[in-house]
């Protein structure tokens, strides 16, 4: 951020700062005193914790100010306003207007992080490129990361996620883009949003931001999206494999041992791509980042390095070599789509002995409503035909293991646990040297511990 002063701060949000303190400054917007930089805005927000209680240790790590919503005692110099969580949109979004810079934003159930991190790759190779980082990608982490760029942006990428319709809309106001990336659209937070129509919806309201005659792109092998083609007011163009009337297409897609390779076919575009990832899923990744990125026209030739060195963030289909194990690290968050891409990639990998067996490590897939049981027992019957051994952890998945022996798989090769400990022991004295292991599960199931302590020395 800027140096920006307190009273532009204040009239950004409709605060009060004493006049004493009015040409303060700070140059970023925070909320956790632990991810602090020297300089920031420190916002006082309520919730689990009152941030209230940390303006002590918001000073200790070097914030030049604070926004509260009550008097309190600190040496800070202080913006008061009625709401902190609000005044942090306002300052976010007044503050991204006043940058010149272009924006795209990207939402989707599946794939939005990935293909967040591949469009930032692809426009740093031109732009001076910022964008939201980790997952800041709701209505506080999307502000915060609006605070972190810079007053020489050239083009900004945010991710935006939501559970609950109304979500998407107050981050589309505040990040107002130029350009919008719908990956496609699945069954994450079905629970709350009640129907894949219903997800559509939601999604959708991120065209309430986009600026007039903003562009936007779609998967069009989504029947859902597709049929959108007529309806969208704003320039709309398709990416796709399966669907031949897509604008841009992969085609010839070839995945190979921890990398794909497809052309791209979009106008007088017609060029070959070597991704550093695996899967058909990134391949839709990738190329929804090269729709943007060619639109924006990022030569081919830095498209096609940026891929091919591409570097997933972490707990995203990772691959770390333990031992005499391959181990694919996709902890982080798992829906049914994710889910079965994820053991599509775990039959497709040999490890390092090149006759491995594939065991799936899977914790539940949460938020699925009325939908979770079947789609559990789906996932199973999947596994059933990309693993060989099925290890599942948590109340949820007795239905992937159901599935997966009504699939074929045996009752000794598909096990169920509560408890992480059970699940972890029977996974170390069940895997064999080369094996290729899948670590997966929902955020809220912490497959990470499974992963790490599987990996501990005993």
């Amino acid at each position: 951020m800027k140096l920006t002063s307190l009273r532009q701060i204040a009239q950004w949000c409709g605060g009060a700062v004493a006049p004493e303190q009015e040409q303060v400054m700070v140059n970023g917007l925070c909320h956790d005193t632990r991810e602090l930089d020297a300089g920031a805005l420190f916002f006082a927000l309520t919730g689990t914790h009152d941030g209230h209680d940390y303006l002590k240790a918001a000073k200790a790590a070097g914030a030049a100010a604070a926004v509260v919503s009550r008097p309190v005692e600190t040496d800070l110099p202080l913006v008061m306003v009625e709401d902190t969580k609000k005044a942090l949109a306002d300052i976010a979004r007044a503050y991204k207007e006043s940058l010149e810079c272009r924006t795209v934003a990207i939402t989707g159930s599946v794939g939005k992080t990935t293909t967040r991190t591949m469009t930032m790759a692809l426009m740093e190779r031109t732009y001076r490129t910022y964008g939201t980082v980790k997952n800041y990608n709701n209505d506080i982490g999307l502000p915060v990361t609006i605070g972190k760029v810079g007053s020489d942006a050239e083009m900004l990428v945010l991710e935006m996620g939501m559970n609950h319709f109304g979500e998407m809309r107050q981050l589309t106001d505040i990040g107002r883009p130029d350009t919008v990336v719908i990956t496609n659209i699945g069954s994450m937070h079905i629970e709350n949003l009640g129907s894949r129509e219903g997800i559509l919806r939601a999604k959708l309201e991120i065209l309430e931001g986009l600026h007039p005659g903003g562009s936007c792109f779609f998967n069009g092998d989504e029947p859902l999206l597709w049929e959108l083609r007529h309806k969208n007011q704003n320039p709309t163009f398709y990416f796709g494999i399966e669907n031949a009337e897509c604008d841009i297409r992969a085609t010839e897609v070839r995945l190979l041992e921890g990398k794909s390779r497809f052309r791209v076919q979009w106008k007088d575009y017609d060029f070959p791509v070597e991704l550093s990832l695996s899967g058909l899923h990134n391949v839709y990744n990738a190329l929804a980042a090269i729709s943007v990125a060619l639109h924006y026209q990022v030569p081919v030739k830095e498209i096609q390095a940026a891929l091919s060195q591409f570097v997933n963030t972490s707990q995203r289909q990772q691959t770390i070599y333990y031992k005499t194990y391959t181990i694919i690290d996709d902890t982080y968050n798992a829906g049914p789509e994710s889910m079965e891409a994820a053991l599509r990639v775990l039959k497709d990998t040999t490890g390092m002995g090149g006759k491995a067996r594939h065991i799936a490590v899977l914790g539940d897939m949460l938020e699925l409503g009325n939908h979770a049981s079947g789609e559990h027992h789906r996932i199973g019957r999947v596994a059933a035909y990309k693993a060989d051994l099925l290890l599942t952890y948590g109340p949820l998945s007795v239905h992937t293991v159901r599935g997966a022996i009504t699939g074929g798989m045996s009752q000794r090769n598909a096990m169920n646990f509560l408890t992480m400990e059970e699940l972890v022991n029977t996974l170390k004295n069940r895997a064999k040297p080369g094996d290729v292991l899948l670590f997966k599960g929902s955020h809220g199931m912490h497959m990470e511990r499974a992963l790490q302590a599987f990996m501990q020395e005993d």
